[in-house]
């Protein structure tokens, strides 16, 4: 069965039909994907029934994968799954919800607010994939930004002040805007500032678009407070409801996104 994708999504998004996860992927639906991913940014495929080692070899299929570590507050002998699947849960490691004050809980509330995997780190992520094994009885939805056409809709002035435009990436920086300031001097040291460009051109399809993310607390060169308001501002054009796609989760729908051309959240 042949690969097809068709658009979901206001501006982006596709759902993918012809893949199953549970078999080997060969190079054409390998291809195909990639292809989908230039193209839509995030794809959907329904019903896949497959377990984590499945998961893990359809993501490999795609390429080298970053292994989830030192990302989170958990220490290393509190983790509950292997580093190469990033754990983003409410769970400890015997699979039970952590307590409402628990400082682990608070810091991952921060995936609520709009966000690009990894922007804290030098390298950050290409793809990120998401299979629902389990979903709430209500709520629990995943938004999705086009960061190409929040790009596009700028008008010229505020393209060329971006263009060149080098800002600073932490975690800190997204737990601060919730609150959240419980940093141990190991954590501090961790979570530094990295620097990115605010405008990345997509390699295959030389589409502009913005890297923004709840992590990008300053602008090199820019006072913190109108640095601070100016990315607020990027942020909020950038989610406007035309360049939005809600995903609302059935069991078995496994998502990935391509965090150099979107934002999301929780």
């Amino acid at each position: 069965m042949p690969v097809t994708i068709r658009q979901v999504g206001p501006c982006f998004a596709g759902e993918v039909s012809g893949i199953d996860m549970r078999k080997p992927m060969t190079a054409e639906e390998v291809a195909a994907i990639h292809a989908g991913m230039d193209k839509y940014a995030v794809l959907v495929f329904r019903d896949q029934d497959i377990d984590d080692a499945q998961q893990l070899d359809f993501t490999r299929s795609l390429g080298d994968i970053e292994h989830a570590i030192g990302t989170s507050l958990r220490a290393a002998n509190e983790t509950r799954l292997p580093t190469t699947f990033a754990d983003v849960s409410n769970l400890d490691k015997d699979n039970k919800p952590y307590a409402r004050d628990d400082r682990r809980r608070l810091f991952a509330i921060g995936n609520r607010l709009w966000h690009s995997d990894s922007s804290f780190k030098v390298i950050p992520a290409k793809y990120s994939l998401l299979h629902a094994v389990s979903i709430p009885s209500k709520g629990g939805d995943t938004q999705f930004a086009d960061m190409r056409a929040a790009y596009d809709a700028l008008d010229e002035e505020t393209k060329a002040l971006v263009q060149d435009m080098v800002c600073e990436h932490s975690q800190m920086y997204s737990r601060q805007v919730i609150g959240f300031t419980d940093f141990t001097d190991e954590e501090r040291e961790r979570f530094r500032p990295v620097r990115q460009c605010m405008v990345r051109t997509h390699p295959v399809t030389g589409r502009k678009s913005l890297y923004l993310s709840s992590h990008a607390g300053e602008i090199v060169g820019w006072p913190m407070p109108e640095a601070r308001g100016f990315l607020r501002d990027l942020i909020e054009h950038a989610t406007q409801r035309e360049f939005v796609y809600t995903h609302k989760w059935k069991m078995g729908d496994l998502v990935m996104w391509d965090n150099r051309q979107t934002m999301h959240r929780a």
